[in-house]
């Protein structure tokens, strides 16, 4: 059976996709099980484990993009463990990037990011984030039903608890619309720190947002460790990220009805989708 049909539409209740529409990201608590999160939590620290040994510089698939003592950051982690698969492949997640996305999805990258606070952290220094994105405004979004979609769409889900002090995203909530210069809006958001929004969740919960949205990490001010897992999503028929192909020896591996999912195999015959803003969340009982 093929698991899209399996994948809630809508995955957003209208409250949830009006917050989405007008902010560019909503934050879903408890998408995930403590036993997930204790799977994955088990799996990225074996993966960190191999890829820390002498002379490892790919594991299963997996490169260390960035490797300091207090930040690592796990590039294509797809094919290191069936908890990770689990995660990248979870209907509700997956669901949740179709509906930003407007249409059947492909996974475009994987990721993974353990940090702590920086050794030179003086908290009298006024704050400073890496802000970026991934699209624009006029070049990977548009509208349908009257509603915000963008074609380059990530979940982030924390495998940690996210206290205020505890290092979770920060966006620049509306960004994800304005089509004036990324400096101008930086600067509008540090003289209006309100503009700025933290993700504060439990563990297991998932932000999602379009890449049009201008991001960054968060400023960890507590001793404790992020832990969190990056799904990259596209329409069908885009490419994945350069270093981020998923390899041919595990497409063969997968199941058949993830290969689409998983390979971009869908390419063109890309299934579009839309919803308007009152239509209630999918249930088994619908």
């Amino acid at each position: 059976m093929d698991t899209r049909s399996k994948r809630p539409f809508p995955a957003l209740t209208p409250a949830q996709r009006y917050h989405l529409d007008v902010n560019g990201y909503v934050v879903i608590e408890n998408t995930l099980s403590e036993d997930e999160v204790s799977r994955m939590l088990e799996a990225l620290y074996r993966l960190q484990h191999d890829l820390l040994a002498p002379d490892a510089s790919v594991v299963r698939g997996c490169r260390l993009s960035s490797n300091e003592p207090h930040h690592q950051h796990f590039a294509h982690i797809l094919e290191t463990d069936s908890a990770i698969f689990e995660y990248l492949t979870h209907p509700r997640l997956v669901g949740m990037a179709e509906e930003l996305v407007g249409g059947t999805v492909r996974l475009e990258e994987s990721e993974a990011v353990m940090n702590r606070r920086t050794p030179d952290y003086d908290p009298h220094t006024p704050v400073k984030y890496g802000f970026h994105l991934g699209t624009l405004p006029d070049v990977g979004t548009y509208t349908d039903h009257g509603l915000y979609h963008c074609t380059f769409v990530k979940t982030l889900t924390n495998l940690t608890n996210l206290g205020p002090d505890d290092g979770g995203t920060v966006v620049i909530a509306g960004s994800h619309k304005i089509r004036c210069p990324r400096e101008n809006i930086i600067a509008c958001a540090y003289e209006d720190p309100s503009l700025v929004h933290q993700v504060v969740a439990p563990a297991g919960s998932t932000l999602l947002f379009g890449e049009a949205l201008i991001h960054a990490t968060g400023l960890i001010r507590s001793d404790r460790e992020r832990v969190i897992l990056i799904g990259g999503y596209t329409p069908t028929m885009f490419q994945a990220w350069n270093g981020q192909e998923p390899s041919p020896a595990f497409i063969e591996r997968i199941p058949e009805h993830l290969k689409p999912l998983i390979s971009g195999s869908d390419r063109w015959q890309w299934q579009r989708r839309s919803r308007p803003l009152d239509m209630q969340v999918e249930t088994e009982e619908n």
